[in-house]
């Protein structure tokens, strides 16, 4: 089980607390996923040195959980700073994957520009498009992150994109209930991007959802834990293995590891995905437990959960993936090609010459381009 590549996350430290906002609103008899339940103006830096001419907010808002429990997840609301006031398309931005600590969250690395994906979000705000960035359930809240579960990731997804229409300060700036949506993510975006759009009808129907671009999706986890099992993403079945057990503590993770798994999943609790991932490299499932959970029927009926392809997306999707990927296997994403389109769904797919991280870069703009085009319709 993983999900995206090392050089996709983002992993920082603190610093220049100046950048940070002082002033907050809060909503405290919020109860709806989707609702506010607090914000702070933050800065957003694409990168370190690239600014970006928008407004930016962190926030808490209420989404719902695997189980259908309600919870509270963080995120980031930027918005374009044209002075425009019209209602503007809405993107909900899924990140790939950045670890399980709280310091890796987006919200949390945005203002000193050591996101990631910052520079492939700003392509969305120069064309005058709003992005809602999730945090994910557990990253900058409490609790540990439920990595890899896809319903989890979905719902704060589309809670996200919920959430900013419902913001003040963006509904100044032209996000309304009104906005067109578009979701985006790749790899860990990618599959949470992908549940958000299978589960928009049923979860969120009351937003616009234009489209979805999403990319180097890890549809099957069975099959990506296969396929990095002793490869360069082992450390990234370790972390998934780590978000499965916080999301469904039933399933007992400790009881199934050794001396060495255990110091793996302190490691992954606590790190963010440069460490999680390269402190194992070519691991085996063998090496750090005492019998692999993934063997047992408990383990096999919560991934399966996780599966994408059940149900067809009820708006088109832009589905890319890189031919040579070294972390996702290229058949996943042919499957779920197939199984989506044998459902009705109208899936336009991009085969890329490239690997995962490659992938994402090259991707993007396609992604991007795609997308606008679905605004106009």
């Amino acid at each position: 089980m993983r999900v995206r590549p090392v050089a996709l996350g983002a992993c920082v430290a603190s610093a220049l607390s100046v950048l940070m906002a002082p002033t907050t609103s809060a909503a405290p008899s919020a109860q709806s996923p989707g609702d506010v339940l607090d914000s702070q103006e933050q800065r957003f830096l694409p990168n370190p040195v690239l600014p970006s001419k928008s407004k930016s907010w962190k926030i808490h808002y209420r989404s719902t959980d695997a189980r259908g429990a309600g919870n509270t997840v963080s995120g980031t609301v930027i918005v374009p700073d044209d002075g425009k006031t019209g209602t503007r398309p809405l993107v909900t931005y899924a990140v790939g994957t950045v670890g399980l600590a709280d310091k890796c969250a987006p919200s949390a690395t945005f203002p000193y520009g050591l996101t990631k994906e910052g520079t492939l979000i700003q392509q969305a705000i120069a064309r005058g498009w709003a992005v809602a960035v999730t945090d994910y359930e557990g990253i900058g809240t409490p609790g540990t992150h439920t990595y890899t579960v896809g319903r989890a990731e979905g719902t704060a997804v589309l809670d996200a994109a919920r959430a900013a229409q419902r913001l003040p300060q963006a509904r100044e700036r032209g996000v309304n209930a009104k906005s067109p949506v578009g979701i985006m993510g790749y790899s860990q975006g990618g599959q949470a991007s992908s549940w958000a759009a299978e589960l928009h009808g049923s979860y969120a129907p009351e937003l616009d959802v234009k489209g979805t671009a999403t990319g180097g999706v890890p549809a099957d986890l069975n099959k990506v834990a296969d396929f990095n099992d002793g490869n360069i993403g082992s450390g990234l079945i370790a972390m998934a293995a780590v978000g499965q057990d916080a999301a469904f503590p039933e399933l007992r993770l400790d009881t199934y590891l050794n001396a060495r798994g255990k110091l793996q999943k302190k490691i992954a609790e606590n790190s963010c995905v440069e460490i999680g991932a390269a402190s194992w490299p070519l691991g085996r499932i063998e090496d750090i437990t005492v019998k692999n959970p993934l063997d047992e029927p408990d383990w096999q009926r919560r991934l399966a959960e996780s599966r994408l392809g059940g149900t067809a997306p009820d708006a088109p999707v832009f589905l890319y993936h890189g031919a040579v990927d070294e972390l996702i296997p290229y058949g996943v994403g042919t499957a779920l090609r197939d199984e989506w389109r044998g459902k009705g769904a109208s899936v336009t797919w991009k085969s890329l010459p490239l690997g995962h991280v490659t992938g994402a870069v090259a991707g993007s703009p396609l992604a991007m381009k795609w997308l606008a085009a679905r605004f106009t319709d």
